[in-house]
């Protein structure tokens, strides 16, 4: 009986096998270096996004510190402000809690117009134009 790997069975291949080995050897290779050519015209533009997304990120970062540290600031300067008038006054607890809220108030006040939620005071929404022209 024949066998796949040869006419004899003896696992060696014949002229024409090898033949077609070649021919899938070099079309394996043009396949590879078509890839390659592909993947080198694509990397500079993978190397420039990873940079900006990693410049996003660290632009994140630093949006982060900034909005913590305002809205901590609020409350300390709040707390501060609330201990001296007790030690001046000698109304310890009650400048502390009511200058330590309104330090809460302020630091949230604070972050959500850095974030953008929030206008400045005094620079309310400007009318649309629509509205405008309706009178």
């Amino acid at each position: 009986m024949a066998d796949k790997n040869g006419p004899a069975g003896t696992g060696e291949t014949g002229p024409g096998k090898q033949h077609e080995a070649t021919i899938r050897d070099d079309d394996l290779e043009r396949r590879r270096r078509d890839l390659e050519a592909s993947l080198a015209t694509r990397r500079p533009d993978k190397l420039e996004g990873k940079d900006d997304a990693k410049a996003g990120s660290v632009a994140g970062y630093g949006q982060a510190l900034k909005l913590s540290s305002e809205f901590i600031a609020g409350v300390v300067v709040g707390a501060g402000i609330g201990w001296i008038i007790d030690r001046l006054a000698g109304t310890t607890p009650w400048g502390l809690i009511v200058f330590l809220l309104l330090g809460f108030g302020a630091g949230v006040l604070n972050v959500m117009r850095s974030a953008g939620v929030v206008s400045e005071f005094g620079q309310g929404e400007k009318p649309r134009r629509d509205q405008d022209d309706r009178k």
